[in-house]
């Protein structure tokens, strides 16, 4: 079987179990005949939508942890007139703007699948354009965030010339600019030059949509691989500058202490950097065994559900609380804010 034929058969494959678990939840009792049965015993073989419905969960608890605790810190970052001054707080609050879009729009279509709504084909690019363009602002902002602290530790004297709060504002501006004309650059190519699948896809699954594009043609799997490649290569020129850093550093004696600060907020960025780009070498090197044939339909639907359920949403949720936690500007202000607001509720005594 080649690709294409084996291509049609997961969509169908998918389709049908999407369309049969439609049937069952508005009908308890349903006569399948035997193709149909065929297709169902067939898909039980790789994961069934029952059983990807539990990757809802992870992304679902993501979600509202980061809903919690991402509105606390950037309200401490915007109520504070010093910390909105401060390029480095107003990078981390792109940040956790982009983490928290992403969050909303992937946790979205995920419950769409689970109560196996059928999202017209527009919405779902539109879905998947929205995620490209907050996931690429997430990882250029991580960079800014690097060159922001090379900056300002190698060049302390004109650090605050170089990236003023204006400046910053404007690097924000084009940071989002960059993400929606490369994201855009990445659809329409994919537009003009993918051919017509040979069967039509009715589940706006993004690690479906993953796997099935490695069933596509050069051009569709050259940008694939590409677009995984470029993030890579965001992730080695940050983690060259930190290393760089450390090596910069290490004759002032910051380092010579595992608790200090300079220690531990290196080890929160470089545990966060890991996670954020951790995923992405794994869906790469999924994608490679796929297409080589090293692992199958069954193990490459799974790790891809991992990956993109539970491995990329997981720091998005944790980032704010380890900010929140380690910036003492960021907790003090939030700490000052909660403290007048339960002042206020208390009425005077006359």
């Amino acid at each position: 079987m080649n690709f294409s034929e084996l291509e049609c058969s997961l969509i169908r494959i998918v389709n049908a179990s999407f369309m049969l678990q439609r049937e069952t939840n508005f009908n308890h009792t349903l006569n399948m005949d035997k193709p149909t049965q065929y297709m169902l015993q067939e898909w039980i073989m790789y994961p069934s939508c029952s059983g990807m419905k539990m990757f809802l969960i992870p992304t679902v608890i993501c979600f509202l942890a980061a809903l919690i605790s991402t509105p606390l810190v950037l309200l401490a970052i915007c109520s504070n007139f010093s910390i909105r001054q401060e390029t480095r707080f107003l990078l981390m609050g792109n940040t956790l703007v982009c983490d928290i879009l992403y969050l909303l729009f992937y946790t979205t279509i995920t419950i769409c699948n689970t109560l196996n709504l059928k999202t017209p084909k527009h919405i779902c690019v539109l879905f998947l354009f929205l995620l490209a363009v907050t996931y690429c602002g997430g990882v250029l902002t991580a960079a800014a965030m690097v060159v922001d602290t090379y900056m300002a530790v190698l060049w302390p004297l004109h650090y605050v010339s170089l990236l003023p709060a204006t400046r910053t504002k404007k690097l924000i501006m084009l940071l989002w600019l960059c993400s929606f004309l490369s994201s855009g650059i990445a659809f329409l190519t994919l537009y003009f030059t993918q051919k017509q699948l040979p069967c039509p896809l009715e589940m706006c699954s993004l690690p479906v949509i993953l796997l099935v594009a490695l069933h596509g043609d050069d051009a569709l799997k050259l940008c694939y691989i590409l677009f995984i490649g470029i993030f890579l290569l965001c992730l080695s020129l940050i983690l060259g500058c930190y290393i760089f850093l450390c090596y910069k550093t290490r004759e002032t004696g910051i380092w010579k202490s595992v608790s200090s600060r300079a220690s531990v907020t290196f080890l929160m960025h470089f545990t966060l950097l890991f996670f954020y780009f951790n995923p992405l070498i794994l869906l790469l090197t999924d994608a490679l065994l796929y297409m080589s044939q090293v692992i199958g339909l069954r193990t490459g639907l799974w790790v891809t559900l991992t990956i993109c359920n539970v491995l990329i949403v997981l720091p998005k949720a944790v980032s704010p609380c380890l900010y929140g936690l380690r910036y003492r500007q960021i907790y003090n202000s939030l700490k000052l804010f909660l403290n007048l607001k339960k002042h206020r509720g208390v009425a005077p005594v006359r």
